[in-house]
């Protein structure tokens, strides 16, 4: 099997660099690679100029319309018979294509995922950050571990797909957040086999400030509820649970000072169960520490996030929206 490996680009050439160099690393070289620049300012092509005697690569521009289109586009110049989509912002293991070629070659499906990890060079902020999108203790709990699409949604930083079943949906969808979770809807609506293969993991450096977390998790709380009007019945109990976080801070202020001081402790006791939880995975009370930050990060960021889009599109009816689009990466 030849894999054609899709990266959209932008405005990451640093990054494109790492990820590129666990490529060469590869124990299997049966792939190529496709770098699709989405309209960056500072562009990855002197990157790409280093690998072109060590990859099969190819490297194009085109204007900016998003990561669905601009992985489109780098499926259109693809000559494998099988996908792989990864983010500029990944790392790749030496096991990872011959991990996945093994298992396809054993149970043949449409598509997978994999999961994330964290690499011990990465910043205690990426650490925290990994922490908070990967626990059961946060959202990563709805992201799901299971080999089944109904718990397990592929993401597009790490997705594999044929070009079979990516042709039949017409690739992606031009949303600028979501669009991993429609194009998984999608496959399993058009009845495609999917699966997650645990050994095809990679290291995701993911936001590299808080900030950035914000916005993101800010914008997959939005998608959400889009999401839910483009795919009725998608939306499960355990979505709303960030809302309600969200919802249940708020109140425990008002609710120490009418009912009882003790109710304060709850948020105390969540923070230091994330604490301990971080500790035992990371081995490190750093990390733990900004873990507290990344989780209440995530969890009030998505959980505002889903409240304002509940508002305004079930609410109000207004259309689909996103936020930070001009500074997503600030």
């Amino acid at each position: 099997m030849y894999f054609s490996i899709v990266i959209p680009l932008y405005n990451r050439p640093e990054e494109l660099d790492e990820l590129l160099a666990s490529l060469c690393e590869q124990s299997n070289k049966e792939f190529e690679v496709i770098v699709v620049e989405d309209g960056s300012t500072q562009k990855g092509d002197h990157i790409v100029e280093r690998y072109r005697d060590r990859l099969a690569i190819t490297y194009f521009e085109k204007d900016n319309s998003g990561p669905g289109p601009t992985r489109n586009a780098g499926a259109a110049r693809a000559s494998g018979n099988y996908l792989i989509f990864f983010d500029s912002d990944c790392i790749i293991p030496r096991h990872y294509v011959e991990e996945v070629s093994a298992f396809l070659e054993k149970e043949p499906v449409d598509a997978y995922g994999g999961p994330d990890a964290a690499l011990p060079t990465f910043t205690t902020v990426q650490k925290a950050i990994n922490y908070g999108m990967t626990s059961f203790l946060t959202t990563g709990g709805i992201r799901g571990g299971r080999r089944s699409m109904e718990k397990f949604h592929p993401r597009s930083f790490n997705l594999g797909v044929s070009r079979k079943a990516f042709n039949k949906l017409g690739g992606y969808r031009a949303m600028r957040f979501g669009e991993d979770i429609d194009f998984s809807l999608r496959l399993m609506k058009a009845g495609f086999r999917t699966t997650l293969i645990p050994g095809a993991y990679v290291y995701h450096k993911r936001r590299s400030s808080f900030r950035q977390f914000f916005k993101q998790v800010y914008n997959s709380g939005i998608a959400r509820i889009n999401l839910h009007l483009l795919h009725p019945g998608s939306l499960r109990m355990v979505h709303l649970l960030p809302a309600l976080f969200v919802v249940g801070m708020v109140l425990i202020l008002p609710a120490t000072i009418f009912i009882h001081p003790a109710l304060l402790l709850l948020p105390l006791l969540y923070s230091l169960l994330l604490f301990l939880d971080s500790l035992r995975i990371n081995h490190s009370a750093k990390v733990a520490l900004q873990s507290i930050a990344a989780a209440w990060i995530q969890l009030t960021g998505y959980g505002s996030g889903f409240i304002v889009a509940v508002w305004r599109r079930l609410i109000l009816k207004k259309e689909a929206f996103s936020a930070f689009e001009k500074k997503f990466y600030d």
